[in-house]
């Protein structure tokens, strides 16, 4: 892994693994979302490419959102601002539309009474599911080489909706994609994430059955059946089922982008989600050539599918932005 000095003196192959992070976000969301649809799997069985009919959901549109409060601030936010942002840009422009997952609307209702982080996060719904994680690649692009301060980051982040698990989850994706982009192995890349999950919480727990699994059979069409059963939730894929399962993925897939997508995609569960974190780390690690060019121009300006402003949002600018800043802050 290269020191964040490194990364910043090499700016070409930073906004290259930036923008491989933000489109991987966008690809996994777009390809996972079709993956677990029925009435695709009808049709096609495996999910292997990006069909006509993928669009961005909620798992990139939010992405979207926290690349757009950190340039806003400067990247130097509290929670408060997370919360301001959220009130700018989802509820006084209507709110969120469909598809986002109860804690965000949860988080929302808690704002709109003007509830404040974090227990805008901790008196809410399922606040342990995976919708904070899905949002924190931003943190890593920005804080690229320098894991602790794009965790600290995302836990900020996370907590206007998120307490707990949900927030460990964020911290740990993002503390991934921090490494990925300073040409971190995979190996280094999982170790990182694991530092972030408190001993003996469920997380961390299930990270360790999830890379136990990873060790007994280290192709994952063995893997495949025991990542779904042995970390499975009833009812609801929680951040403690769906971010373990993703490591694991990557890790089984080497982080080969094309392998990745396949096998995050086709996951079932929670796969947008699954397949955004996987495909984010893929893209970290080979740059904004990881996935076929003309996905990146389908791709690259969200459908506004879940909240509204980002389909005026560009995910290229906002990756080179973000690195723009980087720069500026340095060290």
């Amino acid at each position: 892994m290269k020191t964040r000095d490194e990364v910043l003196v090499n700016r070409t192959d930073y906004e290259s693994r930036s923008i491989g992070a933000f489109l991987g976000l966008a690809v996994g969301d777009a390809v996972g979302d079709l993956g677990r649809s029925q009435e695709h799997r009808n049709r096609y069985g495996l999910i292997t490419r990006l069909l006509d009919d993928g669009k961005s959901t909620d798992d990139t549109e939010f992405g979207v959102l926290t690349a757009r409060i950190l340039l806003d601030t400067g990247g130097a936010f509290t929670a408060e601002d997370v919360a301001a942002g959220w009130r700018r840009y989802i509820l006084d422009r209507g709110g969120a539309k469909k598809r986002a997952g109860r804690p965000l609307y949860g988080a929302l209702e808690n704002l709109s009474r003007g509830m404040q982080p974090p227990l805008s996060g901790r008196y809410n719904v399922m606040n342990i599911d995976d919708g904070a994680a899905m949002r924190a690649s931003p943190h890593g692009i920005l804080w690229a080489g320098a894991p602790e301060r794009a965790a600290a980051s995302a836990a900020l982040d996370a907590c206007v909706s998120h307490d707990l698990d949900g927030i460990w989850a964020a911290k740990a994706v993002a503390a991934a994609v921090a490494v990925a982009i300073a040409a971190g192995s995979v190996k280094e890349i999982i170790e990182e994430a694991r530092a972030f999950m408190p001993q003996q919480s469920w997380i961390a727990t299930a990270m360790d059955t999830a890379m136990a699994i990873c060790e007994r059979f280290p192709d994952i069409e063995n893997a495949y059946e025991e990542l779904h059963t042995k970390l499975w939730t009833p009812e609801h894929a929680t951040a403690p089922e769906a971010i373990p399962q993703a490591f694991a993925i990557f890790r089984l897939c080497k982080g080969n982008p094309a392998r990745c997508l396949l096998w995050s995609a086709n996951f079932g569960r929670d796969a947008d989600t699954i397949s955004a974190v996987v495909c984010s780390l893929a893209g970290a690690m080979h740059g904004a050539e990881a996935f076929p060019a003309a996905w990146l121009e389908r791709l690259r300006k969200p459908s506004g599918t879940c909240l509204e402003f980002t389909a005026g949002e560009d995910i290229v600018s906002l990756a080179e932005n973000l690195v723009a800043l980087s720069c500026e802050r340095g060290a």
